[in-house]
């Protein structure tokens, strides 16, 4: 039953992030602000077997990849559910964030009994509008985040956490000790950042990726070549891919 709830808590999010905000801002609330203007989606792969979840909010875009058979969606959307309810763009701490959810995850395999370990890699950002606007981050397993400064190459923040097809050295809810990537670089208007999970850069390269993220188009559109790309390409697992662009107008 647990699982089952946390199915369709998932498929909410996805729905929501999808939609976004709608109707007019409240009286009196200034529109320009800064935020992250964002595309997301998740191209499904061709084994059928949902494992990925993300979630995108003005200051905070993040994406999880489950590993593992039919509870790999389950552990992504719980590592999710922690993640939002930690409300980290709200605090500093983005290494306890990862720990949070990494808690979340190992709970619900130990309460299930089950002899598989329900695992979620998870790519954080957020954005921290302070007198020297930068992006936080907090990464583990094997996806990537980068960042393309406006007229920039796209650049590395992150390693991965595994080896080639490898099994992940990191992972949340592995029995092991969390050790997250945590960092931070600074941002400036225009500047863009990219989350993207493992399947999505094994569909298209890294370097193809890169091109993409960096021709000048919109997160929307950007991600529309992508899809187009990825339609080609036939991905066996879950692609996804998360466009954020930082705006203070």
């Amino acid at each position: 039953m647990t699982f089952l709830v946390i199915s369709i808590l998932a498929g909410c999010l996805s729905v929501m992030t999808v939609r976004g905000r709608q109707g007019n801002w409240p009286s009196g609330m200034p529109v320009a602000r800064p935020r992250l203007v964002a595309a997301g989606g998740t191209y499904t792969g061709s084994r059928g077997r949902p494992s990925d979840a993300y979630v995108i909010q003005e200051r905070l875009v993040a994406a999880a990849h489950g590993a593992g058979g039919e509870p790999a969606h389950t552990a992504a959307a719980l590592a999710l559910g922690a993640v939002v309810a930690a409300r980290p763009q709200y605090q500093e701490d983005l290494d306890e964030c990862a720990q949070i959810a990494h808690r979340a995850v190992r709970t619900a395999t130990l309460r299930s009994g089950s002899a598989h370990d329900l695992v979620s890699t998870l790519d954080v950002v957020v954005l921290d509008p302070g007198e020297s606007p930068c992006l936080r981050f907090a990464h583990v397993g094997n996806g990537a985040i980068w960042h393309c400064a406006k007229g920039g190459e796209p650049q590395p923040l992150t390693t991965s956490h595994s080896f080639d097809d490898g099994p992940l050295l990191r992972g949340l809810g592995l029995p092991s000790a969390l050790n997250p990537e945590v960092g931070a670089a600074p941002l400036r208007p225009g500047d863009r950042v990219v989350i993207v999970s493992d399947g999505a850069i094994r569909a298209l390269g890294a370097a193809r990726m890169k091109e993409l993220f960096s021709c000048g188009a919109s997160p929307g559109a950007c991600l529309d070549r992508l899809y187009d790309e990825m339609a080609a390409a036939e991905p066996k697992d879950d692609a996804t891919v998360i466009i954020a662009d930082y705006v203070t107008a």
